[in-house]
């Protein structure tokens, strides 16, 4: 299974319901579950960005799940995939 990072932003909306954001988590690590995605952290985080979230599941899953959260307007993602030391010694081995 693919690991990923998404570092999350609130809009204006998810802004002004900062209140209702660990409801909107709980929504979102069920929904993410049915669609066979594994959420293994969320922290709430000061600076540039308001969450850092840590899946692991299915590209397409994670997609369609990222997807899903993000059109409900309270959050912008910034994705990025990740890869553990085995992982990654398995990509450099294809580099010639």
């Amino acid at each position: 299974m693919a690991r990923f990072i998404s570092l999350v932003s609130f809009t204006d909306q998810g802004a002004r319901n900062v209140k209702d954001s660990p409801t909107r988590a709980d929504a979102f690590r069920k929904m993410a579950e049915g669609l066979g995605v594994k959420v293994h952290s969320m922290y709430w985080t000061l600076g540039n960005y308001d969450l850092v979230v840590t899946v692991e599941g299915p590209e397409d899953s994670v997609t369609a799940a990222l997807l899903k959260v993000s059109s409900a307007g309270n959050v912008h993602t910034h994705t990025m995939r990740a890869y553990d030391a085995t992982e990654f010694a398995k990509v450099l081995s294809m580099v010639p």
